[in-house]
């Protein structure tokens, strides 16, 4: 209860404390009683005693208890754990939302709910799933087109931005008051996941349509390396002018597409971030649920980067096998102890060279990495010399970002005289980087 004074002169209402204004204007959920009137000629005294909702200051005791437990944490909280920070601009709106497996909510109990459970659990109207390469369940093949459907459990229809449209249309968004954004980047300028949030960006900024990302931790964001992009090598795998390892989240890349006006005719979208708590940029993180069927774990995640090149190449890095991206080899390498054929499995259906013995090595107990690898790709480039066949495929300069790296190997250029390529071209991007940053 809380007692308050009002002077009634007139029609006018003076306060007799500076705290009477900011109650009244939180009056919305109160009760009133008057208790005592007190009359005279000119002047009418009212007491009254108010009893206050606990809404009146904007948090719900959940939201109260989901704060103190964050500022208990000793773990990183995700942006889709942080509901408080953006349930309320869902309310009475139709939400689409971008996510696939990844997009999940800690509970309490420390097990792991979908995100789009937990938002219709709350009386949140989600009309409509976006789903990226691998599907909203991640369950497809890298590079196999994702199809329309309808999610059995929920019922709710799954547009894929991973077929002949990569991009939501008029008709898609259509309806839709605000699009959610809730991937698991790794970090890598190959993973298609920043190329799906350019294209949601750019369609919400075509469409007036709010954009939220839900920020997740960069399980590679303690290092920037590699070849920054050039203009001419752009395609899905690589829409933008960073190196292939960019030190960002989510979260932080989504501000700098917008900063730069990398989106189409230079637009901006009304982007809003929910940020990440108890997060640096050095933070080690394990993946609770794998990004995608081919990183399995945190080394694969981890030697992603280096390994990915070989995507381009005649040579496996694991696929069809329960190493992938831990382990690389060919039939044609030299036999040395450790050996492996591929075989079609969960994460592909036609792995390259499936059913034939491999030579290589297995890098699945190496050290944790904080700059790419070059060592193996000179190394398998070697042994790729005597092969009928081109140890390089048409794909490894759009991987790489730049015909430069292939010609480097070519030439025989060192690992060291290789990097040292990248670095003018690393510090023009440290500096845009900079601009953008969130975390330490």
């Amino acid at each position: 209860m809380a007692a308050i004074a009002i002077l009634i002169i007139g029609e006018e209402i003076v306060p007799l404390s500076p705290f009477v204004k900011t109650t009244l204007l939180a009056m919305k959920y109160s009760t009133f009683k008057t208790v005592h009137l007190f009359r005279s000629a000119k002047v009418t005294l009212f007491f009254l005693f108010t009893l206050i909702s606990c809404k009146n200051n904007g948090q719900s005791n959940s939201d109260k208890i989901a704060q103190k437990s964050e500022k208990q944490s000793k773990e990183v909280v995700t942006g889709a754990n942080r509901m408080y920070l953006y349930i309320p601009d869902l309310q009475d709106k139709n939400i689409g939302i971008v996510t696939n497996q990844t997009g999940i909510v800690k509970t309490q109990k420390g097990t792991y709910v979908h995100l789009v459970d937990t938002l219709l659990k709350k009386k949140i109207k989600v009309s409509k799933v976006f789903a990226p390469e691998h599907g909203f369940r991640g369950q497809a093949d890298a590079g196999e087109v994702v199809k329309d459907g309808k999610d059995p459990k929920t019922g709710l229809p799954i547009v894929s931005l991973y077929g002949k449209k990569k991009k939501p249309t008029a008709e898609q968004l259509k309806g839709i008051d605000v699009i959610l954004f809730d991937l698991q980047d790794v970090g890598a300028r190959f993973y298609t996941y920043i190329s799906t949030l350019h294209y949601v960006m750019e369609a919400c900024a075509q469409h007036n349509i709010p954009l939220m990302v839900l920020d997740r931790p960069n399980p590679n964001a303690h290092y920037i390396d590699g070849p920054v992009l050039k203009p001419a090598f752009k395609s899905f795998i690589g829409m933008h002018p960073v190196p292939v390892v960019y030190g960002m989240t989510i979260g932080e890349y989504a501000q700098m597409i917008n900063g730069e006006k990398w989106l189409q005719d230079g637009v901006k979208a009304n982007l809003k971030v929910i940020p990440l708590a108890k997060y640096t940029h050095k933070t080690p993180y394990t993946l609770p649920v794998k990004p995608s069927p081919n990183l399995p774990n945190d080394v694969s995640v981890n030697l992603y980067p280096s390994l990915c090149f070989f995507e381009g190449t005649q040579v496996s890095m694991g696929r069809g096998t329960s190493k992938q991206f831990q382990i690389y080899g060919a039939p044609y390498f030299e036999k040395t102890s450790f050996s492996f054929t591929p075989q079609p499995n969960a994460g592909d259906k036609s792995p390259k060279f499936n059913g034939t013995l491999c030579y290589g090595e297995d890098l699945s107990s190496s050290p944790r990495l904080s700059q790419l690898n070059l060592s193996w790709l000179k190394k398998a480039f070697e042994q790729g010399k005597g092969v009928k066949t081109t140890f390089f495929t048409t794909s490894f300069n759009k991987i790489a970002g730049t015909d430069q790296l292939k010609k480097q190997l070519t030439e025989g250029k060192t690992e060291e005289e290789i990097r040292q390529s990248w670095q003018k071209d690393l510090s023009k991007f440290k500096e845009i980087r900079n601009k953008y940053l969130l975390y330490p």
